[in-house]
C-alpha cells in the first residue's frame, strides 16, 4: 500500500493504491483504496478519502503499508502505529557544530582582546 502521485507541478494529488513493490511510483497499481489531497486543510473530511474494508482485506492477506499510508490508517482506526523517538532529529550536523564552535572561539578571543587594553589604559 503506497501513495501514486498525480496532479500537475506543485498541485500534488496522491491516490493510494495497492500496488506491486517493484512496479514504478506512479506505474501500474492493483486497486485504488482511496485519495490524499494535501492542498487542503488539515480538519477537511476529505483530505484523506479511504476504503476501510478494502484496506483491511489488503493489510490481511499481507499488505504492507508506507509510513505515510499507515499515518492515515491509523488516524482512520484501521490499523495501530506504533509511535517513533527521534532524539537526534534536533540536533545540527558535524559541520554546523563546527562552524559553531568556531564562532564561540573567535567570539572569546575578541572578548578576550577587547579586556587586554583596557587594562593597560588603567595603569
Amino acid at each position: 500500500m503506497r501513495l501514486s502521485r498525480g496532479g500537475s507541478k506543485k498541485r500534488p494529488y496522491y491516490r493510494i493504491v495497492i500496488a506491486d513493490a517493484r512496479s514504478p511510483r506512479d506505474g501500474k497499481f492493483i486497486e485504488k483504496v482511496g485519495t490524499y489531497n494535501p492542498l487542503l486543510a488539515k480538519d477537511d473530511e476529505k483530505r484523506v478519502v479511504l476504503d476501510t474494508e478494502r484496506a483491511k482485506h489488503w493489510l490481511s492477506v499481507g499488505a504492507q503499508p508506507t509510513d505515510r499510508v499507515l499515518r492515515f490508517l491509523d488516524a482512520a482506526g484501521v490499523k495501530e502505529r506504533t509511535a517513533r523517538n527521534n532524539p537526534n532529529k534536533g540536533k545540527p550536523g558535524e559541520k554546523a557544530t563546527e562552524r559553531a564552535e568556531e564562532r564561540a572561539a573567535k567570539a572569546a578571543e575578541a572578548a578576550a582582546a577587547a579586556e587586554a587594553p583596557a587594562e593597560t589604559a588603567e595603569a
